[in-house]
């Protein structure tokens, strides 16, 4: 099942389940109150998505989770996971513009699977982790690379107004241990990777983060980037699909 996030006609945003041509409308927040319908359909061509959740509290990044993608940052893979945070405030949703901000060199495209965390979640064990996950959905952790360099710690490169695009919607029924991710940028194929290739599994990373902060439903997981990372330029549209959720598309505007 997917849950879309969309407004329509100037109403205020809305939950629905994209079905084909159509979102089925939720009487309310699907992590607060089901998935209990209204009746009301609204056609997908009146409609505009939104980033399916906008996180309360965090969105919690993890690097290096792909193997080539350490080698090709010229990175080790630690035996932990590297995490880091994004502000809610970097979150965009489908079609949003990325605004590159003046004077920050080069920024790149990093396409993810990310996880929708749906219930209150402490110290859960990598044996519970589904327990506590509404669904997942797509990500790009836009990324300054020349200020990560040279700040030596990510939290400024990484969490910019609108360097964190999601959608377009989530997805509560999936199999998230092996499907595809590719990044495209103008219709050219830049990253492809598999989940099946992360360093530590999403049962692991539930069970690490959770054992450093409490997760709120709403909370937000990026689960790394495979090789393939690149630079994105005014103009240009970047696309990430992962196999049975959809694509995530978003344009590149230089904010002068």
């Amino acid at each position: 099942m997917k849950i879309a996030r969309f407004s329509s006609k100037g109403e205020d945003p809305r939950y629905g389940i994209l079905d084909e041509r159509d979102l089925v409308v939720l009487a309310g927040d699907p992590m607060y109150q089901g998935f209990e319908t209204t009746g009301e359909r609204v056609p997908l061509a009146d409609a505009k998505l939104l980033a399916p959740v906008i996180p309360r509290s965090k969105v919690i990044g993890v690097g290096l989770n792909y193997a080539e993608h350490a080698s090709e940052m010229d990175e080790r893979a630690g035996d932990d996971p590297v995490v880091f945070l994004k502000p809610n405030t970097s979150v965009i949703g489908p079609e949003d513009p990325i605004r590159l901000p003046a004077g920050v060199g080069r920024v790149d495209h990093e396409g993810e699977l990310a996880i929708v965390i749906g219930s209150l979640a402490k110290n859960v064990t990598r044996e519970d982790f589904a327990s506590v996950i509404l669904g997942y959905t797509i990500a790009n952790d836009v990324t300054a690379r020349d200020l990560q360099a040279r700040d030596g710690q990510w939290t400024r490169s990484k969490g910019f107004d609108t360097f964190c695009p999601l959608g377009p919607a989530i997805e509560t029924e999936i199999d998230p241990s092996d499907i595809r991710i590719e990044t495209r940028v103008d219709g050219d194929l830049r990253q492809v990777g598999s989940t099946s290739e992360m360093i530590h599994d999403i049962p692991s990373l539930i069970e690490f983060v959770s054992s450093i902060w409490t997760l709120l439903p709403g909370d937000v997981i990026l689960t790394g980037t495979p090789a393939g990372v690149g630079e994105i330029r005014d103009g240009e549209v970047v696309e990430v699909t992962i196999e049975g959720i959809g694509s995530l598309k978003n344009p590149v505007i230089a904010r002068h």
